[in-house]
């Protein structure tokens, strides 16, 4: 369960990344239309949600909702240095 709520984390946090003006150019190289910006928007806010809401059912309110933040955290480092290695390899 925790690698399901982790991916899940990770999954909305590089959506919410990719749904901002600069990833758009440092990733995809121009700027996305408003209705994909969005919709990326959308479904990074609809994986964070999931995964705190499954971190809740299965352990509870109080575990839960640290545990959610605990895999919040990592997820959040992995999509920084995700970004970070992706920005030096197009510097090359």
């Amino acid at each position: 369960m925790h690698g399901l709520v982790t991916a899940l984390m990770g999954a909305g946090l590089a959506l919410l990344a990719a749904a901002t003006a600069r990833q758009q150019e440092e990733v995809f190289g121009r700027s996305l239309a408003a209705p994909v910006t969005a919709l990326l928007r959308l479904g990074g806010s609809a994986a964070l949600l999931l995964g705190a809401a499954m971190a809740v059912q299965t352990w509870g309110w109080a575990v839960g909702l640290v545990a959610a933040c605990g895999h919040l955290s990592v997820a959040a480092g992995a999509v920084v240095l995700a970004l970070v290695a992706w920005n030096r390899r197009g510097a090359r």
